[in-house]
């Protein structure tokens, strides 16, 4: 059966013949990859260029394993939570990013696009979380830094592809987590003991769910899932439940916002103090100076759950949206 080639796959040949590092190599075939149509045709060219990206990247992987020591990345935490993209290759986390934050990563339709961690800052309302865009994670090759980054994340988003194979993608990526002593916080049960595990709340996130023939691809996607993931559908093509999305993180990182205010005076909501859920009075007067703990006498509030400048105690817990005038 002829393969019937598109004319751009020949260019990119030509550049993975000229390659002179492994890198180059690889970036090739995995574009070449990208391009060839599947079909019966192209089964064996295509299962030839997969043996050859294993020896590249191989080959890769034990030049960095024999240089001094491997680079590594640290992501300094900024806004109200930090939270880690991964994923197979192409599935669209550099789309995602894009979409969600001020960061502008290359995106491109071949994988490996992104080689670096990438920071951006999501706006969510009144206030900023952190989202870092990573390389891909492969039974082949995974950065040996990344799961520095994901343990030091507050969250982790699960990104798989509708339209490809998600749940391959899901319960493959899961597992290289596991093989780094990474899981899932709402299955720490399953983990006996849990020492030397991190455990991360972890969202899975449908992208490219663009029509309705991705949706129903995520229909049928939800439906083999055998546990409960929490999951949210989205396009950063098209922006569809992009807010959703963002609703949703806040919810999952349990943080409240809390404004303060001088007597007479009204709060700066632009502002908010980020607390986690279950933070009390006391905790939030230590976060605006440890002084003001030693000193606390006592606070008033405006909320939802009291009535306004109901005087309160430091072991008052805070709810989202409170007021709080401390007096010192």
């Amino acid at each position: 059966m002829p393969a019937n080639l598109p004319p751009e796959y020949f260019e990119v040949e030509k550049r993975y013949r000229q390659a002179k590092t492994p890198t180059e190599g690889i970036e090739a075939l995995e574009e070449m990859l990208a391009i060839i149509p599947k079909h019966k045709g192209t089964d064996k060219l295509r299962a030839d260029f997969r043996r050859r990206l294993s020896k590249l990247k191989s080959k890769q992987q034990a030049k960095k394993a024999t240089s001094r020591r491997d680079v590594g990345y640290r992501i300094d935490r900024e806004g109200a939570g930090q939270i880690a993209l991964i994923g197979a290759p192409n599935v669209g986390k550099s789309s995602l990013v894009a979409a969600l934050t001020n960061a502008t990563p290359e995106v491109a339709d071949f994988p490996h696009t992104t080689r670096i961690p990438i920071p951006g800052m999501m706006p969510f309302e009144n206030i900023q979380i952190q989202l870092i865009d990573t390389p891909p994670m492969t039974r082949d090759y995974t950065e040996p830094w990344l799961p520095d980054i994901i343990r030091r994340a507050d969250m982790i988003l699960l990104v798989v592809d509708v339209t490809a194979d998600p749940i391959e993608e899901l319960e493959e990526t899961v597992a290289l987590l596991e093989q780094k002593r990474i899981a899932p916080l709402r299955l720490t049960h399953l983990y006996e003991g849990g020492q030397g595990w991190t455990f991360r709340p972890v969202l899975v996130v449908a992208n490219k769910n663009d029509d309705a023939s991705a949706e129903e691809n995520f229909q049928i996607f939800k439906d083999l899932l055998e546990d409960d993931w929490p999951i949210v559908a989205v396009s950063a093509n098209t922006g569809r439940n992009l807010e959703l999305l963002k609703q949703v993180l806040f919810e999952r990182l349990e943080i409240i916002r809390v404004y303060t205010k001088a007597r007479g005076k009204v709060p700066d909501r632009k502002a908010p103090f980020v607390l986690k859920k279950g933070a009390t009075v006391e905790d939030l007067a230590g976060k605006i100076h440890k002084e003001f703990v030693e000193k606390f006498r006592f606070a008033k509030v405006w909320g939802n759950r009291v009535y306004d400048g109901q005087m309160i105690q430091r072991d008052y817990v805070l709810q989202d949206g409170d007021v709080v005038e401390l007096h010192v």
